[in-house]
């Protein structure tokens, strides 16, 4: 498999994997520009960007943007992120430049058209209004914004309601003119690729755009806080949330910090499983796991349980976060070390995941960190390592906590982080 990148003078990034043996490839643009670029009064307006790419162009309406791609068999779907926001296309071998085309139209040539934009604002208030029913979706957006309160990368990504609902033609097209430049682009594409034909088509497509320089301002340095949230309803389950300020995606510690994460509570056989689920019956869902930004990381585990079982699953967590920092095995770090190498392998197998990481690397690094470099982070992980990672995050972490739910009996954050330093 060949990795290779080109740049054009505008700064629009290039980068493709070959992989022989595939009929279809996935190729898409990384626009990054996402929740943590909006001012306030924008919260929400990334998100809805998203959703306005397939609502029409100059030369395509919705319907024949969606017939284009699925005319021939293929995918096209966008997601927004904080960091980013992705529109990547699906398709075989012969019809990848259709793809381009189609990608590279509803990013250049948007309308904006006044009436698929008040259609698309139902849309959007009817998916924030489906997320704050569902309280394992909800609950996250909560946590992180007592986690980074009063910044963009504590708010929700898909925005206010009475935000959305404000949105103008004029703003969706402010958001674009200051952060959708060549030079804040990433084409990513990856199976039966051909690299040369890309950037040609890419030049025609992309090479008369003008590159713009974000000011520094744009992005706001992220601030942990901390503390909690506790949302008292009349539900079946308590939804717990607990977060722990980590690393950020440049720190080297970042490979401890998923492997802490993952003997915590990463699988069937992590402790957290082990002990609130199988040995106390206390919940049916419990998890742990490492998520990081460019500045700032984020810790969170998560579990639901019943009313009256919440202060036992807390208290039990926090001993398990304690025992981690006392009694790590090596056999447990060798485990969780496996599981990661295993993923990232199995999930390579793919050409979304393969786009998906050159557009992810590329944005971090600006080059592609070999799989035998990456490994080779992984299994520098010793069990002292994690055992004294664990150990700073039961004593000096900053902690932030979410509940919703029938959530009177549940201990507070200040006890819980008592009990961890005790």
């Amino acid at each position: 498999m060949t990795i290779q990148q080109h740049q054009l003078p505008n700064g629009f990034q290039i980068v493709t994997e070959h992989m022989p043996g595939l009929k279809s490839a996935s190729i898409g643009i990384w626009v990054q520009a996402g929740g943590r670029h909006e001012r306030l009064e924008q919260n929400g307006i990334a998100h809805f960007l998203e959703h306005m790419a397939f609502k029409g162009t100059k030369t395509r309406s919705a319907l024949q943007i969606a017939e284009a791609i699925e005319d021939v068999g293929g995918y096209i779907n966008a997601y927004t992120s904080r960091e980013m926001t992705a529109f990547y296309v699906r398709m075989l071998e012969d019809d990848v430049s259709l793809g381009l085309d189609v990608v590279a139209d509803i990013l250049r040539n948007p309308v904006f058209d006044p009436h698929e934009i008040e259609v698309e604002r139902g849309v959007i208030l009817q998916e924030i209004g489906q997320t704050l029913d569902t309280p394992d979706d909800i609950i996250f957006d909560w946590l992180q914004e007592v986690a980074y309160p009063d910044q963009p990368l504590g708010r929700t990504i898909l925005g206010e309601a009475a935000k959305v609902s404000g949105f103008s033609r004029g703003d969706l097209q402010d958001f674009v003119a200051e952060h959708y430049a060549p030079n804040q682009m990433i084409l990513a594409a990856a199976g039966a690729v051909d690299h040369d034909k890309i950037v040609a088509q890419a030049e025609a497509l992309f090479g008369d755009m003008k590159r713009v320089e974000r000011s520094a301002a744009a992005i706001q340095p992220a601030a942990f806080g901390g503390g909690e949230r506790r949302e008292n309803k009349s539900l079946e389950q308590v939804h717990f949330t607990l977060g722990l300020e980590g690393p950020n995606y440049r720190d080297p510690a970042i490979y401890t910090a998923q492997i802490y994460s993952s003997v915590l509570g990463g699988g069937m056989s992590s402790r957290l499983f082990q002990e609130v689920r199988e040995n106390r019956g206390l919940c049916y869902t419990i998890f742990a796991q490492t998520g990081a930004y460019d500045d700032t990381g984020l810790t969170t585990i998560y579990a639901g349980t019943s009313a009256e079982q919440i202060g036992e699953l807390a208290t039990i967590t926090i001993d398990e976060m304690k025992r981690a920092a006392d009694d790590m095995t090596a056999a447990e770090v060798a485990r969780a070390r496996a599981q990661m190498k295993a993923g990232l392998l199995m999930g390579l197998e793919s050409p979304s995941n393969r786009a998906e990481r050159l557009a992810r690397l590329w944005s971090i690094w600006g080059r592609i960190p070999t799989l035998e470099e990456t490994i080779a982070n992984i299994d520098d992980v010793t069990t002292g390592d994690v055992k004294d990672f664990a150990g700073k995050m039961a004593s000096g972490a900053g902690a932030a906590m979410a509940l919703y739910g029938p959530a009177d009996a549940a201990p507070s954050l200040d006890e819980l982080k008592a009990r961890l330093a005790a």
